[in-house]
């Protein structure tokens, strides 16, 4: 048997006898004794024993770090689609979007027109919030034209002094990003969807690939809590596209007016997001500020004040989770006039359909726009639910 004690002192000792000597006091270094074949045979036992002890010990080395802190599942890949530029609540979401880290935006598209307005809002907004990683998309140009109450914003920006890639074709972009993904992508859909509807008719596979969560339609209650359903604007201004949307074999999730329009900060939570240290939060405020003064009927003082009502950020939570919402599976069917009905015979839609609590969503929704960016988001503590 070979004698680990005079294998390391031959090892590492220069005075040691060497192995092939007959001065060796150990039997199984002497040559007498043992052959160059059976200690090299031995040696190699030894070794591959050592490397087995070495992965034993770098695995339990490992163990104490991984229970302190559990590894959470890598971010979902997520591709925003938006109207920004026309209310402000999209600028809030995606502001919302860049604080949470369970979302890693890929790609960030103008919808709905305006599309070079859209695209310099995108970019300059993600610039200033140091994610020129996320590359811009350029929907499609149609109606409608021109820029809007954010003008002021992107007064001297150029879009191509962007840092990021701009892509000329974003309907392209979002096949592309989406197919090219390994793992399912979500798409976010804050504003009417005709880069989406698009993409479906270009690539159909894209729903084989990704769901769909939206800020959309009206159940139960339209605007401002009423007892009556209206066509909601993002499925008004484009019933058809909406219509490709939901007849596409994906996952749908969304948030109708019967939650997402409860949504507003006011007093000391409002003050807090004013307050916010967080720079990719930096341009938020501002912005709604050069959007309220575009506006003459605007109240001057509103931005110090309280917030719009904040509809799209929802759709941004719903992407990351749903725990302080009550969801319901309804068939829901898209009408030409822009309605969104219940009907036996529609596709099943998972529907945010009420609060079990609103000043749960409130808070975190500040903790996340209020979080330095040294902070580690991850869950944010259990709230207790309660019924609005």
């Amino acid at each position: 048997m070979l004698n680990v004690e005079c294998f390391w002192k031959n090892l590492f000792q220069k005075d040691a006898p060497p192995a092939n000597s007959i001065d060796s006091p150990c039997p199984a270094c002497n040559p007498a004794r043992m052959n160059l074949a059976s200690y090299s045979r031995k040696f190699a036992i030894l070794s591959q024993w050592l490397g087995r002890l070495a992965l034993v010990l770098g695995l339990i080395a490992m163990y104490p770090l991984r229970a302190a802190n559990p590894q959470t599942p890598s971010a979902t890949p997520v591709i925003l689609d938006t109207d920004i530029g026309d209310d402000i609540d999209d600028t809030w979401a995606l502001a919302l979007l860049l604080q949470s880290p369970e979302l890693d935006l890929k790609l960030a598209v103008g919808d709905y027109g305006k599309s070079a307005y859209r695209a310099k809002l995108l970019a300059k907004f993600l610039q200033r919030a140091g994610r020129t990683d996320v590359p811009v998309g350029i929907g499609l140009d149609g109606e409608p034209k021109g820029e809007g109450r954010q003008s002021a914003y992107i007064k001297d920006f150029d879009l191509k002094a962007y840092p990021g890639k701009v892509l000329d074709d974003g309907v392209q972009a979002i096949i592309d990003t989406i197919m090219a993904s390994p793992r399912q992508v979500t798409l976010i859909g804050i504003g009417p969807a005709p880069n989406i509807a698009a993409a479906l008719k270009r690539e159909p596979r894209i729903a084989e690939h990704a769901r769909f969560v939206g800020m959309d339609g009206s159940v139960l209650l339209g605007y401002d809590a009423a007892k009556q359903p209206c066509a909601e604007w993002n499925v008004k201004a484009d019933p058809q596209a909406l219509q490709a949307v939901f007849a596409a074999p994906w996952d749908i999730t969304i948030t109708p007016l019967d939650t997402c329009g409860f949504v507003q900060l006011n007093g000391p939570l409002y003050r807090r997001v004013c307050a916010s240290p967080a720079p990719r939060v930096a341009d938020l405020i501002p912005n709604y500020r050069l959007w309220l003064a575009a506006d003459p009927a605007s109240t001057t003082n509103a931005a110090e004040e309280h917030s719009t009502v904040l509809f799209d950020t929802v759709a941004v939570y719903l992407a990351q989770r749903q725990d302080l919402c009550l969801m319901e599976k309804l068939h829901l069917r898209v009408t030409d006039e822009g309605m969104t009905v219940v009907d036996p015979k529609a596709r099943v839609v998972n529907v945010a359909m009420h609060w079990k609590n609103l000043a749960g969503y409130e808070d975190f929704l500040v903790k996340r726009l209020t979080q330095p960016p040294a902070a580690k988001a991850g869950p944010l503590p259990f709230i207790q639910e309660k019924n609005q």
